[in-house]
């Protein structure tokens, strides 16, 4: 006998959050699982806080910096609550639904206990969703993991910073001080 595990839709997914069946859960859907999040420990929340502020003031008006907020990945029945999600500025939208892939400019995860499922399962479903760019800032080895050009699935490019800086491809003219993502 084969065991199948139950896939739900974002339809079921929105559904069971409306009548509050996710209430008093800290959930993402992510392939169409039902995945509990870990509590973010300090050093996540403040860091992720203090580049969502510093990337508001390097974009200004010309992108949303979406702060553990969620986006929506209609091809893979996801929706998944990036730490940063650097969306287009479109406000009005975004109180009917949230950004779709093709609203996003680039996604950052910050990984303290969860590296391995941001460098796998949403590294792929992030690429899968064809988002061009995917930055991961691992805590507990002050690296950043940069992955752009979506192909088949996952990244074509992957690069590894510890210093310097780094221009998002939406936004050539922006330069990010890699340190101050730590």
């Amino acid at each position: 006998m084969t065991v199948k595990t139950a896939k739900w839709t974002l339809n079921d997914y929105h559904r069971m959050i409306d009548v509050g069946i996710l209430e008093s859960r800290h959930v993402e859907l992510l392939n169409g699982e039902i995945i509990e999040m870990p509590p973010e420990g300090p050093e996540h929340a403040q860091q992720s806080t203090d580049t969502a502020d510093y990337l508001k003031q390097l974009l200004g008006n010309r992108a949303v910096v979406r702060d553990a907020k969620p986006i929506t990945l209609p091809d893979s029945a996801s929706e998944p609550e990036p730490d940063l999600a650097i969306v287009e500025p479109l406000r009005p939208l975004y109180r009917t639904r949230h950004p779709y892939p093709e609203n996003i400019f680039w996604l950052i995860e910050y990984a303290n206990t969860t590296l391995a499922k941001d460098l796998n399962i949403k590294r792929k479903t992030y690429a899968a969703a064809s988002i061009g760019e995917y930055w991961v800032v691992d805590l507990k080895h002050r690296q950043l993991y940069v992955f752009r050009d979506p192909v088949n699935g996952d990244y074509a490019s992957e690069e590894t910073l510890t210093t310097g800086e780094i221009r998002p491809l939406a936004f050539q003219d922006i330069v990010v001080s890699v340190q101050r993502l730590f």
